[in-house]
């Protein structure tokens, strides 16, 4: 989503929460998104601030947000990514629209 949609008023975010003590390390965080070609803002939480804010359980679990901030669409686990696109085209549509 961040390569087909990036710049066109919609922003990928990924929030780090350390599960091993080892994700807590920024040069750990750094290495791995480099591995994996990572090119979206990798976010980190390492105090769980966020995690406990939007009640998380699982990893990992996909948000889509409103362009106020509110949450849209929530999936837990991979998959459902055509279902995801989904609701960022119709966000898109309401921000086009002016809704």
């Amino acid at each position: 989503m961040h390569q087909k949609y990036n710049g066109e008023n919609f922003i990928v975010v990924s929030i780090h929460y350390p599960e091993f003590s080892h994700e807590e390390k920024l040069d750990n965080v750094i290495a791995a998104t480099e591995r994996l070609g990572v090119e979206y803002a990798v976010a980190i939480d390492n105090d769980g601030r966020t995690w406990r804010a939007y009640q998380q359980r699982y990893w990992p679990t996909r948000y889509v947000l409103d362009k106020s901030g509110h949450i849209r669409y929530q999936h837990i686990g991979e998959g459902t990514y055509d279902e995801t696109e989904q609701v960022i085209l119709l966000l898109r549509a309401e921000l086009f629209r002016g809704s």
